[in-house]
């Protein structure tokens, strides 16, 4: 068990999760644009490394169907009115805490300066955290904002924006974070202490982002912290 003065949490897949199943969303997505499903909520996970920094939520899920589309072999064309239909059959609001989720926030704020580095903008993640009670919970808060250069994980911006928030110092901090792409790789290139939130979607076989603490789920939180 570590002591830290700043403890940085991921909002999506490690705090909280969405009430509607995943798969749920994306049949009705194709329903409503009357196309055959040619992809599923994994290959939305999986393409999400490969995409260019979007500016808004409507862009990185255009630049999203656009991806998985030509993974699939289906018509890239398609992507705009997938994008619309989902971001409309979407409710930011319908979220809960992932298990031992509430708990871990409540233990790290007992312990030290508390953070949010999450890879989405501001008015929808902050509709998200106010629908869990949690709007309030952080010293600091850092959403994606590429347009004031802070970029999403891995890029080292949100990472810098949290601990000069937090006036903490790498060395002194840990990410907690679901995504070995962008949690664990970001935190490690910036020297913090990484924790990650096995939620089955990934595996650490043949990953080079190896996490400092490997958790089932956030039950596990205070063996750590």
């Amino acid at each position: 068990m570590a002591a830290y003065d700043a403890i940085c949490f991921d909002l999506d897949s490690t705090l909280c999760e969405p009430t509607r199943d995943p798969a749920t969303l994306l049949e009705a997505t194709f329903e409503r644009a009357d196309c055959e499903p040619f992809c599923t909520p994994t290959d939305l996970r999986a393409a999400i490394p490969a995409l260019p920094t979007a500016e808004t939520d409507r862009e990185f899920f255009d630049q999203l169907f656009v991806e998985v589309a030509r993974r699939a072999g289906a018509d890239p064309a398609l992507a705009p009115t997938l994008a619309d239909h989902y971001l409309d059959l979407q409710d930011p609001t319908a979220v809960r805490f992932r298990p031992g989720a509430e708990a871990a926030l409540e233990h790290a704020r007992d312990r030290a300066q508390v953070g949010l580095i999450t890879n989405g903008g501001r008015p929808t993640q902050t509709k998200k955290l106010e629908a869990l009670g949690i709007a309030d919970a952080f010293d600091v808060r850092v959403f994606t904002d590429p347009g004031k250069g802070i970029h999403p994980k891995p890029d080292a911006a949100p990472f810098e924006r949290a601990l000069a928030g937090l006036e903490a110092t790498p060395e002194t901090a840990i990410h907690v974070g679901d995504s070995l792409h962008a949690d664990i790789a970001g935190a490690n290139a910036m020297g913090i202490d990484s924790a990650w939130i096995d939620t089955g979607h990934e595996g650490l076989d043949g990953v080079d982002h190896e996490p400092t603490y490997e958790l089932a789920s956030l039950e596990a939180f205070e063996t750590i912290v």
